[in-house]
């Protein structure tokens, strides 16, 4: 009996003194009573957080092609081919986007090229004839219309707001054994400098773009259309480097075409290349980088507003020099018939010159 009595008082004695302790601390110190509250609000739930649950179940982008494979259709085309004084007809393949609900169909103009036949195969399995609406040879883009019914449209990214790293998918038929989908990530923006015209803006990913794939769809981790595929580096020896035209530039081109039936675009009639500024001026004006004239077209516009070969252009309507293709695509831009304003200098002065731009169309 007297080991049962010492049991208890060797258990119930200390737990006492620490529920009387503690019941005096909270008296005495209220703010440990509210300490289970602000701890609670630094606990953020799986809801509450940033965390995307997609990302978090599995490594997959299958929702991802189901939004965008049926918006991608496999073209075959027969094309007139010259060679040695002899004409002959061959067969050739490529991939197109749908865009529209009614048809309008976006690829490569060097798919369709010298084409006497084009004909769509959709993802579903059918077949339609398609007719060129219209091409635009400098971005290398065409747009088709196929009279069916049913169509699944893609729907539209934002390639300016897509960054280097971001995981694209790309789907097109390579070698035309079928729709396929490779996967990469975005490893450059902005890029020029490939030999294929005055306006290249690519986007660059090591997603596989092979033959057959070009004027396929690039699209990001949810389906939405990113770019255009065009181009690969995989003949001159750089495998895993591959290109698409932006998709907000596809998009216009394709509203210039069915508007105007051809693309408008703005011209000033320069020949420039990008130069570190002097120092002087790097300072004075907080950038470092100018386009140097190295030729104006004969009457052009801006040689009939003055400018020289051996200006500096500084500003673009007020907006610096960063690199060739966002300078060139703010002229672009410019409706022909509207000013546009070039801070340039000549002989360490700053001088603002105001130019006309012309249309590249008709007057390049």
């Amino acid at each position: 009996m007297k080991t049962l009595k010492t049991f208890f008082v060797f258990i119930f004695q200390p737990a006492v003194l620490g529920l009387f302790v503690a019941i005096t601390l909270l008296w005495l110190v209220p703010e440990i009573r509210t300490a289970k509250n602000s701890l609670s609000t630094e606990i953020v739930s799986l809801d509450q957080s940033n965390f995307n649950p997609v990302w978090g179940q599995s490594a997959s982008y299958s929702s991802a092609v189901a939004r965008a494979a049926p918006s991608v259709v496999n073209i075959y085309t027969k094309k007139i081919e010259r060679l040695n004084y002899d004409t002959s007809v061959r067969d050739s393949l490529g991939s197109g986007v749908i865009m529209s609900a009614d048809g309008l169909v976006m690829t490569n103009f060097h798919v369709i090229s010298n084409a006497v036949e084009i004909l769509v195969l959709l993802n579903d399995g059918r077949e339609v004839m398609a007719k060129r609406i219209g091409v635009d040879i400098e971005m290398d883009l065409a747009l088709l219309k196929i009279n069916i019914g049913d169509l699944k449209p893609i729907s539209l990214g934002n390639p300016t707001e897509a960054k280097i790293g971001d995981v694209v998918l790309a789907i097109g038929n390579p070698q035309g054994i079928g729709q396929s989908v490779t996967q990469g990530i975005i490893s450059a923006k902005r890029r020029s400098g490939l030999g294929t015209s005055d306006l290249e803006n690519f986007l660059q990913t090591d997603a596989d773009i092979s033959d057959g794939s070009s004027g396929g769809a690039l699209v990001d981790a949810y389906g939405r259309l990113l770019g255009i595929n065009t181009a690969t580096l995989h003949s001159k020896g750089a495998p895993g480097i591959s290109f698409a035209i932006p998709a907000d530039i596809a998009q216009e081109v394709l509203q210039d075409l069915v508007t105007h039936g051809r693309v408008v675009r703005g011209w000033l009639g320069i020949e420039a290349n990008l130069r570190p500024l002097p120092l002087e001026f790097s300072q004075k004006f907080n950038f470092n980088r100018a386009f140097e004239v190295t030729d104006t077209a004969t009457a052009g516009p801006a040689a009939k507003s003055g400018i020289r070969n051996g200006d500096y252009i500084i500003t673009i309507d007020g907006l610096p020099i960063t690199d060739p293709p966002t300078s060139v695509k703010q002229i672009t831009d410019v409706s022909p018939g509207q000013p546009v304003k070039l801070k340039v200098i000549r002989r360490n002065k700053v001088i603002e010159f105001i130019v006309i731009a012309g249309d590249r169309g008709l007057d390049k």
